[in-house]
């Protein structure tokens, strides 16, 4: 898996937070609102609010600090910039990104919009959407050029909008990869646009899952793309955010498998020490041990050792398989994982098995799978099998 199709996953699974996220994220979220009812007379507020009057009619979302209600993406603007524009807001030093900041101006407004939201639903849409901003600003290694409060702030918040009105994530977050901006400049010289670029990042969010609702279509490869997000706005290595998504092996307690009957009758087989590898290929406990524990499947895991493993031994047996209410015998989706850990669990609908139709593999899965194959085939004579695949076929040397 890319790290790039790892972190929509991460994006749009279900998820429920430990008891301390939650607490953590509530306290968070009382402060950002906190300061950002402090800014609504700040120098620039004034001007910012009769802008976003200038934006559209419509009265759906609130004003932090003051009675005033404007369009939700109005709204998202000005609390953007009233969060940010005393520099009293919380600040993710190793990721250097005010991430509270640009994603709860934008969620704020896309819940006020939609009458209100499920507690559990919103306070994990804001958890999530501030951890991919923070995330972003981890994997990055360059200095700061672009203003990453405001650039991975926006992805951030589009996470988090996107998870709560249910918008094709990959496309929300392509558009707003295709609307960010914001340079250092404003730093550099103290100006008031500084807070500005949180607010067009706010408000570029609530655009971009408007945009994917109505099905309008952004770039796919929007992080690690030739001109993506690791181009233009930052050098660094997404893998370093993604790899550790997958939950810590050590906290799993125990995992369900609900699938069809075909599913089950296929890889529903129990680990055993002494299997072979073709036997491993098609045993679900042991999948699971090794995505979870790996991220990924190499076959060359297909091992005595790996089989003799006690910690995949043991987290293989706390896999359970078990057949769905699905009445097609020749059924393989869909499919759901629940997987139960220390304090919490996690969810994850498969509705089509990827690689189906349904569900193609990406541009940058199938790449991905390419490499994968081209590091176990080892040395190629014609290297046309993976670089020129019609070539290879058709005109042999």
């Amino acid at each position: 898996m890319t790290a790039t199709a790892a972190l929509l996953d991460f994006a749009s699974a279900p998820h429920t937070l430990l008891p301390q996220v939650r607490a953590d994220t509530i306290r968070l979220l009382a402060d950002t609102l906190a300061v950002g009812a402090a800014g609504a007379d700040a120098p620039g507020a004034g001007a910012i609010l009769n802008t976003a009057r200038r934006f559209g009619s419509g009265s759906n979302a609130r004003l932090l600090g003051s009675a005033d209600r404007l369009p939700a993406a109005s709204a998202a603007f000005v609390n953007g910039y009233r969060i940010h524009c005393l520099e009293w807001d919380a600040v993710h030093e190793p990721a250097v990104v005010h991430a509270l900041s640009t994603v709860t101006a934008a969620l704020g407004a896309a819940i006020d919009r939609r009458g209100g939201c499920d507690a559990e639903v919103a306070l994990t849409a804001l958890a999530v959407g501030v951890d991919v901003a923070c995330g972003l600003g981890i994997a990055a290694d360059s200095p700061l050029s672009f203003f990453r409060p405001a650039t991975a702030g926006l992805m951030g918040a589009t996470v988090a909008v996107a998870r709560i009105e249910g918008a094709p994530m990959h496309h929300a977050l392509g558009l707003a990869c295709s609307s960010a901006a914001g340079t250092m400049q404003a730093h550099v010289e103290g100006s008031i646009a500084l807070p500005f670029q949180i607010a067009n990042a706010a408000r570029a969010a609530i655009v971009a899952v408007d945009l994917a609702s109505a099905g309008f279509t952004g770039p796919q490869d929007m992080f690690e793309g030739p001109f993506g997000y690791f181009k233009l706005f930052d050098t660094g290595d997404l893998s370093r955010y993604t790899r550790d998504m997958a939950p810590d092996v050590k906290f799993v307690e125990k995992v369900k498998a609900s699938v069809p009957p075909l599913v089950q009758r296929l890889v529903g087989r129990p680990m055993t020490e002494d299997m072979t590898p073709s036997y491993a290929r098609l045993c679900l406990p042991l999948l699971v041990a090794l995505m979870l524990t790996d991220g990924f499947i190499d076959p060359r895991r297909f091992n005595a050792d790996t089989f003799a493993n006690p910690d995949i031994r043991a987290l293989a047996n706390r896999v359970t398989v078990v057949v769905d209410d699905n009445n097609d015998p020749n059924a393989l989706s869909p499919q759901r994982l629940r997987v139960d850990v220390a304090g919490g669990h996690w969810e994850v609908e498969i509705p089509d098995t990827l690689g189906s139709p349904a569900a193609p593999l990406s541009l940058a899965q199938a790449e991905a799978k390419r490499d994968h194959a081209r590091t176990l085939a080892g040395d190629v004579a014609d290297t046309r099998l993976f670089d020129d695949q019609l070539a290879y076929f058709t005109e042999p040397r």
